[in-house]
């Protein structure tokens, strides 16, 4: 083996030991981030490309669609309406306000920042997309909701994915166990599959708008709560290292 190659290997091994170390601001959280926004950003590429095309998931799309609309009862359908309107543009943006007070009251600065960055810049992308994407609702004879804007992906599944991905990254950011970070992550999945049949049952979506409302807000949630958490490790190094400075010089 040349000292060349030793030389590469001994670089790669340096940066492979760097992007899964705990320490750092390029470390293990950046790694964890970015694999997690380029997985949800391919599969929402994936499902875009195929709705778009009108693949078999549009297929998939309307028979889901026409059984559910059959058979969804009077309760059932109140009941999801509830939820519904729970997560509305006007809701999250009230339950992200409160949130954002409460980040303010306690000094988190940066979660505070990765709100602002996740749920009004998440909601906003949706709404780009949707017109980019220019999809119809179902159609119903007899439709439970009456609907005019567009419908790919969801706006409402993209505001509680955003807005309890935020709120659960931070529970999980202060739990003391494993336990109670799983219970966390699962109670906001849930939170949001709630939300996402709620959708679908009431004719609002297709099941491929959910999907790709999810995949969509999962992405910008990634990169905002990896950028912020750079940007905060970032300067918390470099105010240690000004820290440091004085007594190295006066080591010297």
């Amino acid at each position: 083996m040349t000292s060349r190659t030793r030389r590469w290997i001994g670089h790669a091994q340096g940066f492979a030991r760097a992007r899964f170390s705990a320490e750092g601001y390029l470390g293990l959280h950046l790694t964890i981030g970015a694999l997690l926004l380029i997985a949800a950003a391919w599969a929402f590429g994936a499902l875009a490309e195929d709705v778009a095309t009108a693949d078999r998931i549009t297929v998939v799309d309307a028979e889901l669609a026409n059984a559910l609309h059959a058979h969804a009862g009077p309760a059932l359908t109140r009941a999801m309406l509830i939820v519904s309107n729970l997560h509305d543009v006007v809701s999250i943006g009230v339950l992200g306000t409160a949130l954002a007070a409460f980040f303010a009251w306690r000094r988190h600065w940066y979660w505070l920042l990765a709100l602002i960055l996740a749920v009004p810049g998440g909601m906003l992308l949706n709404t780009l997309l949707k017109l980019a994407f220019g999809r119809a609702r179902p159609h119903f004879d007899d439709p439970f909701v009456m609907l005019q804007s567009y419908s790919f992906p969801s706006g409402h599944v993209a505001g509680s994915t955003l807005f309890y991905g935020i709120l659960a990254a931070f529970l999980i950011a202060h739990s003391r166990s494993n336990a109670q970070r799983v219970a966390i992550f699962v109670a906001a999945l849930l939170l949001v599959a709630l939300v996402a049949a709620s959708r679908m049952l009431l004719g609002a979506h297709f099941l491929s708008d959910v999907i790709g409302a999810f995949t969509e807000s999962v992405a910008w949630l990634a990169l905002c709560i990896t950028g912020v958490s750079v940007f905060r490790r970032r300067r918390a190094a470099l105010a240690a290292r000004v820290r440091l400075e004085p007594a190295t010089r006066l080591q010297r």
